[in-house]
């Protein structure tokens, strides 16, 4: 799995010209989900999302993590963050799980995520063409590949 983590003082998604979910002072993650990954990678981004000190506490330095400050997540699943971009010039999506895969790991991660964060988190809808819109704060921008922990 890999997440593309930028804090936020606002996002949002729209679909088909609607808006969808909105958020103020959080985290816009993007989510890829491959083909190897399980729940253990699941486990293990959540766990890294919640805790990961991004936020900056009194004295200006970032010391905080999401839970500390109660600030909310915006959740958009994005295939395209495994394109293999290595020969020619357009992506492949080899790695990408398809959807019958897919799908259950991205509802499994969201509810990973609101137990984790003790409250619901704002989602896009999985497969859909979407508008998404983000004033990043900072900025801050951070990818993690589950695939790479070690």
């Amino acid at each position: 799995m890999r997440v593309v983590i930028q804090r936020v003082s606002s996002a949002s998604v729209s679909i088909n010209s609607g808006l969808k979910e909105s958020i103020s002072n959080g985290l816009m993650i993007l989510l890829g989900i491959e083909t190897t990954d399980d729940k253990s990678d699941i486990g293990w981004l959540v766990k890294k999302i919640v805790h990961l000190r991004i936020f900056n506490d009194n004295d200006g330095k970032m010391n905080l993590s999401i839970k500390e400050i109660g600030g909310e997540i915006l959740l958009i699943s994005q295939f395209t963050l495994h394109a293999k971009v290595k020969k020619g010039n357009r992506p492949g999506y080899t790695r990408a799980a398809h959807p019958d895969i897919a799908i259950p790991m991205y509802n499994s991660f969201i509810n990973e995520l609101e137990i984790a964060m003790g409250k619901r988190i704002s989602v896009g809808e999985f497969g859909a063409m979407m508008d998404v819109s983000l004033v990043n704060n900072g900025p801050v921008t951070i990818l993690i590949d589950s695939k790479a922990r070690e």
